[in-house]
């Protein structure tokens, strides 16, 4: 095998900050989960600007065709109680 051209891609996502969803911000060659998380750290991390990090095989991921965006989503627009317009948050919930 070759350094990094045959190895399997691995997606990254960055937790910024504790309470805080995970970003996708980008993708590195690994050839375990450990390695890949090593990667990650060093690729994605380098000025303490994360505070969890995951990381996911590329071909772990199922994905919706936004092609098929309409019959996908178009029964939650029967469902108005799932709006959060029908939600009040209180002041001490942050980050939403």
């Amino acid at each position: 095998m070759t350094q990094g051209k045959d190895w399997p891609l691995w997606e990254v996502f960055v937790r910024s900050a504790h309470g805080l969803a995970h970003k996708h911000v980008g993708s590195v060659h690994a050839t375990d989960a450990a390695m890949a998380l090593e990667n990650a750290r060093d690729v994605y991390t380098r000025r303490n600007e994360g505070t969890s990090l995951w990381v996911v095989r590329s071909t772990d991921i199922v994905a919706s065709d936004p092609a098929q965006k309409g019959p996908l989503f178009e029964p939650a627009r029967n469902k108005i109680y799932r709006h959060p317009t029908f939600y009040e948050l209180p002041d001490a919930v942050k980050h939403m």
